[in-house]
């Protein structure tokens, strides 16, 4: 069995990452296109280095999650014990029929409420915004979406980097399991 942790996150085209500066007795200025957009990803990691994501435009809904644990099964050869947050999403009843149907593949577990310094992929989360979103500011959803999925293919070829997500403190008791 491979044990991945999930998490799902939105990204705005208005996020501003990093420092910034100006003259003295001058604002900075970041320039932008004025639109916002936005777009969503939901992933999984292991502390082997595994990575496995899916970038979209709609809401994050029970259909979306379902499409995501397919491709996941699928890519998993053995079980899949999947430990993620407590959004209604991971708890709705299409989740929970869709689980039942294939608990032969997949295992849902669910931390604590209001302990997402847990989950080692809310490490990756915020390298996504900061490294993939903020520094980049781009025009349009669609090349926003290509960022993010390039900086995402980049980060699946380096396992080591995946796995140094579990060396932060509150997630070390992830990298032994």
């Amino acid at each position: 069995a491979e044990i991945h942790w999930g998490d799902d996150m939105g990204l705005r085209s208005d996020h501003q990452a990093g420092r910034s500066y100006g003259l003295r007795g001058k604002t900075p200025v970041i320039p932008g296109t004025g639109k916002r957009f936005g777009c969503n990803m939901i992933s999984t990691i292991t502390n082997r280095g595994s990575l496995s994501f899916m970038v979209f435009t709609k809401g994050f809904n029970a259909q979306v999650m379902i499409r995501f644990l397919r491709r996941l099964v699928k890519q998993v050869q053995s079980k899949v014990f999947l430990i993620v947050d407590r959004h209604p999403v991971h708890r709705s009843r299409a989740v929970k029929q869709w689980l039942a149907r294939y608990h032969r593949k997949i295992d849902l577990f669910h931390l604590p409420e209001y302990s997402s310094q847990l989950n080692p992929d809310e490490l990756l989360n915020q390298d996504v915004k900061t490294n993939a979103v903020g520094r980049q500011r781009p025009a349009t959803q669609p090349e926003m979406m290509a960022q993010v999925r390039s900086y995402l293919w980049s980060t699946q070829r380096h396992p080591h980097i995946v796995a140094n997500y579990f060396q932060q403190k509150d997630v070390a008791y992830a990298a032994v399991i």
